[in-house]
């Protein structure tokens, strides 16, 4: 009996529940339903992957280069002398701006007292030759002096002039004018001047140090014609031409952006990073800007 009941009352409590029938959804235009589920994962996913769910492919002119600020090697000058010497004095400062031409420091070296020796007496000695030349030369097309006196004269005026020259040109080398040589004589110490104007960096030189010809004394840097040096790769070739405009951020300037134009594009790729150095010529320079900044650029296409 026990057994007849149990499915039973199974089957009276299926009854008593009746399914409730699901409830429709209100009626919307035709897409609405499916789009707010996709707009919704897109706006949780990051901007490179919602770009890439979308279809959507990288702009190249919001592809963005590092680089640092340089100057043109015609705006960078590496003070240096054929002479070597010792220090005598200086007040130069680093940092210090000077133009072009302004004494940096004075050397000493008794080769340099000997070399001007050596263009006085070739100078003194040359102007006696060349009369003596141009008299020999006067008697031999009259035939009153015989023709190898005249050709020993013009030997030995040549080789006199040879001596002047050289000596000259190594004076001009370090930055002396013979020609105030002639009139003020000889100084005892090589001024060291300017080549370019700027401003002074990397100072090596202090009271009483030699240096060897050809060593560094210091650094003059124009900051005047700054440019940007970027650094790009083989697969930007295809978004740089030269001419195009830049647009660029300094660090430590923060908030300020910059224009330029693409003036180089390097030919070589660098082995060991595969990179390629662009040099951006910049608009219009800021007092605040000095090489060696780092700086972030975005190439605008025309």
């Amino acid at each position: 009996m026990k057994k007849i009941l149990i499915p039973c009352v199974a089957l009276l409590c299926a009854c008593s529940n009746p399914k409730t029938p699901p409830s429709s959804a209100p009626s919307t235009p035709s897409g609405t339903e499916q789009s707010a589920p996709a707009d919704t994962d897109k706006a949780s996913l990051p901007a490179s992957q919602a770009d890439e769910a979308s279809g959507a492919t990288a702009v190249p002119n919001r592809t963005t280069f590092n680089g640092v600020l340089v100057t043109s090697p015609q705006h960078h000058a590496t003070v240096t002398l054929t002479l070597g010497g010792s220090i005598r004095s200086t007040s130069l400062l680093p940092g210090a701006r000077v133009e072009q031409g302004a004494v940096l420091a004075t050397l000493e070296n008794p080769d340099f007292i000997t070399l001007q020796q050596t263009y006085l007496d070739a100078h003194a000695q040359h102007e006696y030759l060349l009369s003596e030349f141009r008299r020999q030369q006067a008697l031999s097309r009259e035939e009153a002096s015989s023709h190898k006196r005249f050709q020993q004269s013009k030997a030995e005026y040549l080789s006199m002039r040879s001596r002047m020259d050289a000596a000259a040109a190594q004076l001009d080398l370090l930055g002396v004018d013979t020609s105030r040589l002639l009139t003020e004589g000889i100084v005892p110490c090589l001024a060291i001047k300017a080549p370019i104007s700027g401003y002074v960096a990397d100072v090596r030189m202090n009271l009483g140090k030699h240096f060897s010809p050809g060593e560094p004394f210091c650094e003059i840097v124009n900051k005047s014609a700054l440019m940007l040096r970027l650094t790009a790769y083989e697969k930007d070739l295809p978004h740089l031409q030269v001419g195009d405009s830049v647009e660029f951020s300094v660090n430590g300037l923060s908030g300020e952006r910059f224009q330029g134009t693409v003036a180089t594009i390097g030919q070589q790729v660098n082995s060991e990073n595969r990179s390629i150095e662009v040099y951006v010529r910049i608009a219009k320079q800021n007092p605040q800007f000095r090489p060696g900044m780092y700086a972030t650029a975005r190439i605008l296409r025309k």
